[in-house]
């Protein structure tokens, strides 16, 4: 091929480049999809829609309802955006928070009046009609009239079940008798609700009738009746399109909440963390990218040329597809894409340092970038498939911030490995075919003195020890003084919201600098979460809980300061953001995440001590992060899970690299070295790609943390803590463990 078709090649490349960052900046149409200023952001970075809605009734419900009723109706608003929330507002109200919405009627509409579901017998015990079919509608839906009103059809013992015997309901497919694909609606009902359900299809199979489902004052299917079912196991057939299975599914779904609920008001909220942050992080993320581009440039030359411009399309396509995918961008999420960035620059740190590699044992330039790149894959895809595992499990059991999160490292994943394996290889092919092929514009690895990493085990274990109990001592300290283990923000704890109605318009920018600092004094705290109201002068202040003196003293300091009536301000105490169920199920899916990964290693490397090995250092990296917290007393919100989780698939892609070499050393006819030397050997080649990466990923939390705002920045400390962490255990820790795990499970001596 001559240089006229390489030059080709490479006009191609960068027409192809410019082409995805012009996407990514401008769209693809007037209205700017596929850019980042299309990119769906969460409540903290862009605002939403505020429903408040009263529980129906006229005693206060349980707790246990209450909880239930919030789950569900999560799950429900997960069709909307991951990052809805849902919190308990005083004893009889629930407030929804929907990120990216500024039409609240519509939300209203789409979501319709929860728990408000029943499903009833055709015919009531005297024969007559509950329900008749009048006619099919322009959507090919059945029309049906009620006969009687809901109560009184309730009073006859017409209705067989009610929402809260609803377990689930999704839309699926199945294969009909014809052979043919048919859409379908799924039920599961939980223990009350399948013997309910057994008896009222028993009857009605009986009689030949069907049961109706009533919503919202309306009929909205009736299917007939063909099995018993005893299971708990439903199947709601018609001719269904996938859109309108999946209509009722979540028409069902929301009906089938615990309690009934009503509108008690609904509001356009603006952004918790307002402009200025949203500024704040896209001048970091063009700086901390710009230093990482110099860094790849100086440190690898024409290979860090070619990275550089894999980089711009990793960029380009993860905004476009993060916008094409529909995911929500919030502080979480940027973790996530945080991590993919240093996980794409470690795939081709690791490549390069390969083919300096074989270089270095005497290979030319096109031989060792072959070389390189093939014995680099298994490291790089062990890194990234233990990492993806957590985050399929994270996006299929989490919830909320946590299943946020997932999708965006799974994203980052993907698409550093393609940009890694393909892109940057093409490029480096290009630029040698048009005279880049001199050796030392490549460099090559220089021999480096073994680093004694075994025998200086004990005190990297010590240091290790030392800061966990400082963390441990810590959270005592803290715990005994009356200020708490550690500083859990209202997301944990939940607190209290007070809304205020100035007599004039604030924006968020003005808020900060000037009534924020004055409601962090009076208060005792660190962090205000604040949102305006469109088309209002009323703002939202959130807080940890307040006593009434504090409550009172903030009153105060707002009529006086800034005239503001006294019937213009009211304080609600409200729960917390992140429930105990979105909690529990983050452990669950970390726990279930954490044996995938055990198991995944243990037929990857044949030793389940390597596994063993990994985890403890995924532990130890994630009680650092909580020592930084607890020590620095940053408040630990919604990001304290993005930041142990980003740690945690940090860590794992880090340590596993380390064993592949390890592992690839053992195997080599020619290392007959006793485990010491052979650890300390594995660790040295190693280390340089160790440093590189953490370097990288370190400069983009970095500017993160000097150029974002107090909330960004609380955000960005333990994460650097996290990733410093990260590379102190898989260089000092990992190896040595697995040599002590091995040495008191096998008589082996090597």
């Amino acid at each position: 091929m001559k240089k006229g078709k390489w030059f080709l090649a490479l006009v191609c490349v960068l027409a192809a480049l410019v082409g995805l960052g012009y996407i990514a900046l401008y769209g693809v149409n007037e209205a700017g999809d596929g850019s980042l200023n299309s990119v769906d952001l969460g409540l903290d970075l862009a605002g939403g829609v505020s429903i408040t809605y009263g529980i129906v009734g006229e005693e206060e419900p349980s707790s246990t309802d209450v909880s239930d009723t919030i789950v569900k109706l999560q799950r429900r608003l997960e069709d909307y955006s991951t990052e809805a929330q849902v919190y308990r507002e005083g004893s009889t109200r629930l407030t929804v928070e929907i990120p990216g919405k500024s039409d609240a009627g519509e939300v209203l509409r789409e979501l319709g009046q929860p728990g408000n579901l029943y499903f009833l017998r055709e015919k009531d015990s005297d024969g007559n009609a509950n329900y008749t079919a009048l006619g099919v509608d322009e959507n090919g839906d059945v029309v049906y009239l009620m006969s009687k009103d809901i109560e009184e059809l309730k009073a006859d013992g017409a209705v067989v079940l009610e929402g809260s015997d609803i377990a689930g309901a999704s839309a699926g497919s199945r294969q009909n008798q014809n052979g043919k694909t048919e859409f379908v609606v799924k039920l599961t009902l939980n223990a009350e609700g399948t013997q309910k359900f057994a008896d009222a299809t028993k009857e009605a199979l009986a009689l030949g009738e069907s049961i109706g489902i009533y919503y919202d004052g309306d009929i909205i299917s009736a299917p007939h009746v063909e099995n018993v079912i005893t299971d708990g196991n439903a199947i709601i057939t018609g001719s269904f399109t996938v859109e309108r299975a999946e209509n009722l599914a979540t028409i069902i779904r929301i009906g089938g909440l615990r309690l009934q609920l009503e509108e008690l008001r609904s509001n356009v909220v603006g952004a918790q963390l307002g402009q200025d942050a949203i500024q704040s992080g896209l001048k970091a993320a063009v700086y901390g990218f710009a230093v990482i581009i110099l860094f790849m440039l100086i440190v690898y030359l024409i290979l860090g040329l070619s990275a550089s411009l894999a980089l711009g399309f990793y960029a380009s396509l993860m905004i476009i597809l993060l916008d094409g995918l529909e995911i929500t961008l919030t502080l979480p999420g940027i973790a996530g894409i945080i991590l993919s960035i240093g996980m794409a620059v470690d795939a081709n740190v690791l490549v390069f340092s390969r083919i300096r590699e074989e270089m270095a044992g005497g290979k030319n330039v096109r031989d060792a970038m072959t070389s390189g790149y093939k014995r680099a894959l298994s490291a790089i895809l062990d890194g990234n498939i233990t990492t993806m595992i957590a985050a399929v499990v994270l996006m299929l059991l989490g919830s909320g911030p946590v299943k946020g999160f997932a999708y965006t490292l799974a994203l980052g994943i993907v698409l550093s490995m393609i940009t890694a394996l393909f892109i940057t290889r093409v490029i480096s092919v290009i630029l040698y075919n048009l005279g880049f092929s001199a050796e030392k514009i490549y460099g090559k690895s220089r021999k480096m003195k073994l680093l004694p990493v075994v025998e200086k085990r004990k005190i990297a274990y010590g240091i290790s020890i030392v800061l966990i109990c400082a963390g441990i001592a810590g959270m005592v300290m803290n715990g005994t003084s009356g200020k708490g283990a550690m500083n859990f923000s209202l997301d944990f704890v939940g607190g209290t919201s007070t809304t205020v109605a100035f007599n004039e318009n604030w924006t968020l920018e003005e808020l900060d600098k000037e009534i924020l600092p004055k409601i962090r004094e009076i208060a005792g705290v660190s962090t205000v979460q604040t949102q305006t109201v469109a088309g209002s002068n009323e703002v939202i202040f959130k807080t940890i809980t307040l006593d009434a003196g504090q409550r009172a003293d903030i009153g105060k300091m707002l009529q006086e300061d800034y005239e503001v009536a006294a019937d213009s301000i009211t304080t609600e105490s409200i729960s917390a953001t992140i429930s105990k169920e979105m909690t529990s199920s983050a452990i669950r899916a970390i726990l279930i995440a954490l044996v995938l990964i055990l198991i995944y290693i243990r037929i990857r490397f044949k030793d389940i001590r390597f596994g063993i090995s990994a985890v403890i250092c995924l532990l130890h990296d994630a009680l650092i992060v909580v020592t930084c917290y607890v020590l620095t007393r940053i408040e630990v919100g919604s990001t304290f899970v993005a930041v142990v989780l980003t740690i945690i698939g940090y860590s794992i892609n880090d340590t596993i690299v380390t064993f592949d070499r390890l592992r690839e050393n053992r195997r080599n006819a020619a290392s007959r070295e006793n485990l010491e030397e052979l650890i300390d050997k594995s660790v040295t080649q190693t280390l340089t790609r160790s440093l590189f990466t953490s370097i990288t990923t370190f400069i983009m939390v970095l500017a993160l943390f000097i150029f974002g705002v107090n909330d960004i920045r609380n955000f960005a400390l333990p994460l650097m803590a996290g990733v410093i962490s990260g590379t102190f255990s898989s260089i000092f820790i990992a190896s040595p463990l697995w040599r002590d795990l091995r040495k008191a499970t096998s008589k082996e001596k090597k």
